[in-house]
């Protein structure tokens, strides 16, 4: 028997409930996060899959979801293989994710959305000196591993 895909409106809505209470460094809620990365994606010209996986990008890493729970899910496999390209693991080189990302269709595009957002003055403003230099430089490395020029 075939499920019906999961419908953008759910997978937003599935992601929303499993970040709930989940904030960012900022202490914002994570939802907004999901919610920018999402309309980044989306402004950027992106398919509704990568739309889908924009809201899901971090459920894996941050353990809002399982991986056995994405395997199983009623998503597209592009869906499922860019969320999974898009999770970092433990102690991986930056380069080995960034090789990842660029060998998965569609994930440098989420990815280029998600280090828009992450790397918003405004975002980072909020933190304190150490902290935004640090992610200021981890986030421009990272784009220059996946070719992209603008921030």
């Amino acid at each position: 028997m075939t499920r019906e895909p999961l419908t953008l409106i759910e997978v937003e809505a599935l992601a929303r409930e499993a970040h709930e209470g989940q904030t960012d460094k900022a202490g914002r809620p994570y939802a907004e996060h999901l919610a920018a990365v999402a309309e980044g994606v989306r402004l950027r010209g992106g398919s509704a899959e990568q739309q889908a996986a924009a809201w899901l990008h971090d459920s894996v890493e941050d353990d809002a979801l399982s991986a056995e729970w994405l395997a199983s899910a009623a998503l597209p496999d592009p869906v499922k293989a860019m969320v999974l390209a898009l999770t970092k693991r433990p102690g991986e080189p930056l380069e080995e994710y960034a090789a990842r990302i660029l060998a998965t269709p569609g994930a440098v595009l989420v990815k280029e959305a998600d280090l828009a957002h992450n790397a918003d003055p405004v975002r980072l403003s909020v933190l304190d000196g150490p902290t935004r230099d640090r992610l200021s430089a981890k986030y421009a490395y990272v784009r220059s591993l996946l070719g992209i020029t603008t921030p």
